[in-house]
């Protein structure tokens, strides 16, 4: 089942991010992808609570986008805050924040930053044929 695609916005509130890491468990239960779920729940997550904490835009929402194609998950958040874009940087291990997405780089085959009119799109990609961790 190729090309599928589902979006959703959210309130850019902090109980949104739960709400976001539920929806994105029942649309891969749906698409029968349960060997993403858990790191796309850990991605989603923190790319929602970057949204909700840092965007500081001209709405009040974010979008969260499902797509499946050509063998890879890919999982877009978008918000409307457009001065600076998120750049990875690795924690140290006396941080108490900024592991979001040293993360998303760890568990994704690949992810980015695009800009937008309002605003960023970070996305992340997750092959569909990836071995599960035990």
């Amino acid at each position: 089942m190729s090309g599928r695609t589902h979006s959703k916005r959210f309130r850019a509130r902090k109980d949104s991010i739960a709400a976001a890491r539920l929806h994105v468990r029942a649309i891969l239960t749906e698409w029968k992808l349960g060997g993403l779920i858990e790191d796309s729940i850990l991605i989603t997550s923190e790319l929602a609570t970057n949204a909700v904490l840092h965007a500081k835009g001209t709405g009040d929402y974010f979008e969260l986008a499902l797509r499946r194609r050509n063998g890879v998950l890919v999982l877009e958040v978008a918000d409307s805050y457009q001065w600076q874009m998120p750049e990875l940087h690795k924690p140290t291990l006396y941080d108490l924040s900024g592991r979001g997405l040293f993360l998303v780089d760890a568990l994704s085959e690949n992810w980015g930053v695009r800009p937008r009119t309002p605003g960023k799109t970070v996305w992340a990609h997750l092959a569909l044929n990836r071995v599960t961790r035990p």
